[in-house]
Order: C-alpha cells, then sequence, then structure tokens
C-alpha cells in the first residue's frame, strides 16, 4: 500500500481492512510527487515489482508511471485511489454499484474495439476527433474487479483504448471535468484541437488557461498527446472533480492527454491529464457502438 503524507490517514483503515481478509498488508508512506504521472522513489518502484496488490491512496497520481507499468508487467492487481477523499468512500458509485453486474458489459465493449479499427467521437458540445487504433494494443477494461496485471481505478468502470500515435486529428471540446491541477468541474468549455495526434491549442476562459500554463511550464511537446479514449461505464458515477468518481460516468468519455505507456502505448510524458466529455457518440469504423448512455452494440 502506497500513500502520501496527504493521504495518510487513509493508510491504517484500507490496512485493517486487509487485514480483516487474512492478507498482509505493507504501508508505505512518501511523500507527495511534483505533480500528477511522476515516478515515485526507486525504492518503492522496486518494491511494486514485487508486490500482488497495490492500493495507491495518493493525492497525486501514479498510475501513469513506468514503476506501475513494471508491476503490472511483473502481474500485480493495482486499485487506484487517487484523490480519494471522504464523500468518494461513502459515494453510491463505490457502495451502490454492482460491479460484477456491469463487468460483462465492459468487456463487450472491449472485444468490439479489439483489432485495428478507425474510430470517431462527436458530442453536442462540439467535439469531433478521429484517431486510428491498432490491434496490438489491446483495449483495457477496467471493471473494478482487476485480473493480474490489471488497474482498477475505483469507481471508476471504463473501457479505454490508446491511439495510434499521430493520427487523431480534429478538436476536442472538454465540458464536464479536468480533475487535475484543482480545475475540476467545468465552468465553461475547454477548447483543444488537434492535429497530427497533439493538441497544438487550448482555448477557454479561466480554468483553459490553468491547463495551459501547466503544459507551456514543463515544456515537453509530449504532454499534448492524444493518449487515450475512455469511454465511462460506472452507472451511478456523478460529476463531483474528484478524478477517479468523474472518469467513470455514464454518458461520458474522456480524453487522456500525455502520457500513454502504462495504458499499452509507446509514449511517456510527465503529465497524464484527462479531458471529460458530456454525450458522445462514438464510432467505429463509421458504426455507431455509444450514443450518450446508450450502447448500440
Amino acid at each position: 500500500m502506497i500513500a502520501d503524507y496527504p493521504m495518510a490517514d487513509y493508510a491504517p483503515l484500507l490496512a485493517g481492512q486487509v487485514r480483516s481478509v487474512g492478507a498482509h498488508p505493507v504501508v508505505v508512506l512518501i511523500p507527495p510527487s511534483q505533480g500528477d504521472g511522476n515516478e515515485p522513489p526507486p525504492a518503492v518502484a522496486a518494491a511494486m515489482k514485487e508486490t500482488d496488490v497495490i492500493f495507491s491512496p495518493v493525492s497525486r497520481s501514479i498510475t501513469h508511471t513506468s514503476a506501475m507499468r513494471a508491476a503490472l508487467d511483473a502481474g500485480a492487481r493495482s486499485i487506484l485511489m487517487t484523490h480519494h477523499n471522504d464523500d468518494v468512500l461513502t459515494a453510491r458509485s463505490l457502495l451502490v454499484t454492482d460491479f460484477a453486474e456491469q463487468e460483462e458489459k465492459c468487456r463487450r465493449i472491449g472485444r468490439a474495439l479489439e483489432g485495428d479499427h478507425q474510430i470517431r467521437v462527436t458530442s453536442p458540445g462540439g467535439t469531433d476527433l478521429t484517431f486510428t487504433a491498432v490491434g496490438r494494443r489491446k483495449p483495457n477494461v477496467l471493471t473494478g474487479r482487476p485480473n493480474p496485471g490489471e488497474l482498477a481505478p475505483v469507481p471508476t468502470i471504463e473501457v479505454n483504448v490508446v491511439p495510434l500515435e499521430g493520427t487523431a486529428q480534429g478538436v476536442i471540446v472538454a465540458d464536464c471535468s479536468i480533475p487535475y491541477l484543482g480545475i475540476g468541474l467545468l465552468e465553461e468549455p475547454v477548447v483543444c484541437p488537434v492535429e497530427d495526434g497533439f493538441i497544438t491549442e487550448v482555448k477557454g476562459g479561466r480554468q483553459a488557461d490553468v491547463l495551459r500554463a501547466d503544459w507551456e511550464a514543463r515544456n515537453d511537446r509530449n504532454c499534448y498527446n492524444v493518449a487515450e479514449l475512455g469511454i465511462g461505464l460506472n452507472p451511478e458515477a456523478i460529476p463531483t472533480g474528484v478524478m477517479l468518481e468523474d472518469e467513470g460516468i455514464l454518458g461520458t468519455v474522456h480524453f487522456g492527454i500525455g502520457t500513454s505507456l502504462t495504458l499499452g502505448g509507446d509514449l511517456l510524458a510527465p503529465t497524464h491529464y484527462d479531458l471529460l466529455v458530456w454525450a458522445p457518440t462514438v464510432e467505429i469504423d463509421g458504426k455507431p457502438l455509444l450514443r450518450d448512455k446508450e450502447l448500440l452494440l
């Protein structure tokens, strides 16, 4: 179990629950990193590769890191708890959702996304993005019930796929939330034109300025990479501005921007931020897969 100082109070509570089912937790406390997606200390990364299950109640995400990728490749199951708080731990999306019941739907979407495809995402808010997905990159089916080598960003339920680098074209209009950098629920849309796989501009109001300033300060083109399309599938999730609640909302998609390595891509960046879009339509090779909350398989 990896906790950082701002989340330290949750570690003994979780450890007690782990012990209650006969497992043997080891708690590691680390300083908060400089930002979401920064690597944990080397000793912690080494320990992650030797464990069966990783719980991560941290204030800055360690999900999209080389350390997490190595742990998953070694067979770890990872329960992601970034930015969890008392509200998340008592939310309907965690306590009421029947994760087992939702699993078949997730697997069905995952199967539909396997192979080589052209994918298009549109929304009433103005999103219109196309990209190529390739079969050598399997979709990530995040059911909340991870098998060895899988993530579970609870209470999120989602299926995500990694675009082939350089193929994304169009525009992303985030109109739900950007649950990073203190941005949270959006006051007005954040508009991001995309060319050849990278965001070229960030337009909008005050919250767009926060996102733009962070990326500009990092001075790394890979921060602008369109790294992920995630389809939210938790019917109990609601918009709160907290990452792992928002990204699972049924009736949204999110575009991960930055690192794709943990999800099966090739690109490493110092950040991975998600831009959430309401009421999407997702098409595979011209055939609709999802329209808002309705699956069309």
